[in-house]
């Protein structure tokens, strides 16, 4: 399970060679922040240039099969003024895909993501998707990913997770729909001794691990979902659960009205309980054929620290230009223990932020 490009590349040469159908693309993403919560020493402008140059490929087969492929290669360096204070150069996608009308097969670096939740993600275990984000980028992992299609409204998952610590973890995941909604029943295990940080909202879980999810989704009139997680260690118990509603408003072109509540409770050997709650809300709505407004309002409740995002949105063909404008606690209001803050400007106090993305 320990997957290099070099040894992709070599695996897949005689398929490079008789593909059918070669495609590069990329996404180029330029950033600048400022904010007045600024660390000590740093400046008040942090800019950010990235940049995803993806090669993928495709050959179709007889009788409906197809094989294809994808490499894609992040670089992404941070300046606060002009000292450079993040510099990564990492792989960021390398699979192989196998597929027919019942199955499709993918190993290698890849991204997965299941569940209903959109601000408040429970099921957030292989992905870092954040909602704000407008490149959409999310980290991946090296799997084996099976899915399997027996029937139009029955799906099965599997996979084969490689951690950090050279352990594999696995697990599968069951999705199906009737009229009454659309259900997931997720189970995971991972072996590995290490502190694991779960989820979007970081909660650590100490040691091997059990996980049973189960997630539900219902759209008429109102949409409602839920996620339900229970998490199981040797040193640690951990519930998990969101529920979230959203609605459209007959208003103009119409504003989309989503909230969500979190639940957090975990218990830990020797270390303090973890008990949190979070509400979040979201309105979004297009203005015209390339605009659009979105507001997010996030509340941590027990630590009474409100998070507020504005962002309007311009997409072109080829380009988006987005303003992003945040308001969060500052870093004096957190009792960090001990331990050191993020340098960057981002999620503390009040910030401009203005970020072109280039697709081609």
């Amino acid at each position: 399970m320990k997957f290099s490009i070099p040894f992709l590349l070599v695996t897949i040469f005689p398929y490079i060679i008789s593909a059918q159908i070669l495609s590069t693309k990329g996404q180029l993403f330029l950033s600048s922040l400022t904010s007045n919560d600024i660390p000590n020493g740093l400046s008040s402008i942090e800019s950010t240039i990235g940049y995803i140059p993806t090669f993928s490929m495709i050959k179709s087969l007889s009788n409906d099969q197809s094989m294809d492929m994808e490499l894609a290669y992040r670089i992404n360096r941070s300046y606060s003024g002009d000292s450079m204070y993040y510099n990564n150069d990492s792989s960021y996608r390398y699979w192989i895909r196998y597929s027919n009308e019942k199955l499709d097969a993918r190993i290698g670096l890849q991204k997965i993501v299941f569940g209903t939740t959109f601000m408040l993600r429970t099921l957030s275990w292989f992905d870092t998707i954040d909602p704000i984000d407008p490149t959409g980028q999310t980290e991946g992992v090296r799997a084996l990913r099976l899915r399997w299609f027996p029937l139009d409204d029955l799906s099965f998952w599997n996979w084969v997770v490689a951690n950090d610590s050279d352990t594999l973890a696995y697990g599968g995941r069951a999705e199906f729909s009737n009229t009454l909604g659309e259900w997931g029943i997720t189970l995971h295990k991972d072996p590995s001794k290490s502190i694991k940080i779960i989820g979007q909202i970081p909660t650590p879980i100490i040691g091997p691990d059990n996980r049973l999810a189960i997630d539900y989704r219902f759209d008429g009139i109102i949409g409602l979902w839920n996620e339900s997680a229970f998490f199981r260690s040797d040193k640690s118990k951990m519930t998990m659960f969101t529920v979230g509603a959203d609605y459209t408003f007959p208003i103009a072109a119409g504003i989309v009205l989503t909230t969500e509540y979190m639940s957090i409770k975990n218990r830990m050997d020797s270390l303090p309980s973890f008990d949190h709650s979070y509400f979040s809300i979201m309105a979004s709505t297009p203005l015209g054929m390339t605009h659009d407004i979105m507001l997010i309002s996030q509340m941590d409740l027990e630590e009474d620290r409100n998070y507020h995002y504005v962002k309007w949105s311009s997409t072109y063909d080829y380009y988006s230009l987005n303003f992003i404008l945040s308001i969060s606690p500052k870093r004096s209001t957190y009792n960090t223990n001990g331990l050191t803050l993020p340098v960057s400007l981002a999620g503390f106090g009040t910030g401009l932020q203005i970020m072109l993305i280039y697709n081609h």
